[in-house]
């Protein structure tokens, strides 16, 4: 029978997911298929049946309904990883085979059919939908970044990933902007060009820990087309730039608000994708007992 063991952060602390890390790797040793994210890790193992709570986790798995945010895409590659790995280095059962190649095509089915990967539900994210949503070329846009912190960091990061050439970092401290910015080749200034960056930019993304205002009415050229997202608390730009004509300000409540429209979407969707889950789980079920049913037959003749 095919069992799994799943240690989360449903049911476990991170500590107690960190000590369970060396143990479970050593039972991933055997046929089986170790699942590994940064919620989870999880081991599918043994041969025969496929018990219906085995096939219901792992697809809910690789559709996204157990993740911390619900739908995330991330966790259906790495099932993927986690099968095609274990493929390439372990005879695996037959039945564990098809429990994967099934969950993979049910997360692909979910995606495709449901809205359940709808929309960004993180802060940074969410700002870069912002620029999409009016329909800036982040790829050719001029784009200042304020502050160096975790929001910031995945700022960069997801700007790099969609082919933005034009990113800098604006920071206090140089030394610090380099920590996360190097890797990405991406250029550093400090505060005192913040000014001239923003005369030619079309878009700043400021998210620093000041107390204090960081993008003054003086700071922008009144006629300049500009989209400013402001991330911070208290806030980093100054509320009155709103007034001119060509300025498109929008703060942390904007975000906030985009961020649970699309958890409310995805939330919608959940109901839609538990009922591919079912279509699959007996589709799984009927290819397992026509094979077992072929074995037996194969068997009697022999």
């Amino acid at each position: 029978m095919i069992k799994y063991k799943s240690i989360n952060h449903l049911n476990t602390s991170l500590e107690d997911r960190e000590a369970y890390f060396h143990q479970i790797q050593e039972e991933a040793e055997s046929a089986s298929v170790f699942l590994q994210t940064c919620n989870r890790m999880e081991l599918y193992y043994g041969e025969g049946d496929v018990p219906r709570e085995v096939a219901l986790h792992l697809f809910r798995v690789a559709c996204g309904l157990e993740s911390a945010i619900v739908g995330e895409r991330a966790v259906q590659g790495q099932v993927r990883e986690a099968y095609y790995n274990a493929r390439t280095k372990k005879k695996l059962p037959a039945e564990i085979h098809k429990l994967f190649e099934c969950a993979l095509e049910v997360g692909k089915r979910v995606r495709t059919e449901t809205r359940i990967s709808y929309g960004a539900v993180s802060y940074s994210l969410a700002a870069i939908e912002i620029l999409k949503e009016y329909d800036v070329d982040v790829r050719q846009a001029k784009i200042v970044v304020l502050g160096v912190n975790n929001l910031t960091s995945d700022i960069l990061k997801f700007l790099n990933q969609k082919g933005a050439a034009h990113v800098a970092l604006v920071n206090r401290s140089i030394d610090n902007a380099h920590k996360i910015a190097d890797e990405l080749n991406i250029p550093v200034y400090g505060l005192e060009d913040k000014k001239s960056l923003l005369k030619d930019a079309d878009a700043v993304i400021s998210a620093t820990s000041s107390d204090q205002l960081v993008v003054e009415q003086t700071d922008i050229e009144p006629n300049h087309k500009l989209y400013a997202i402001d991330l911070a608390f208290p806030r980093d730009i100054d509320p009155e730039i709103a007034q001119f004509p060509d300025v498109s300000l929008f703060n942390l409540q904007d975000v906030e608000r985009m961020v649970q429209k699309n958890i409310s979407v995805r939330k919608d969707e959940v109901a839609k994708a538990e009922a591919i889950i079912e279509e699959e789980i007996t589709l799984l079920q009927t290819i397992l007992e026509r094979r077992k049913a072929a074995l037996t037959t194969l068997n009697k003749e022999n």
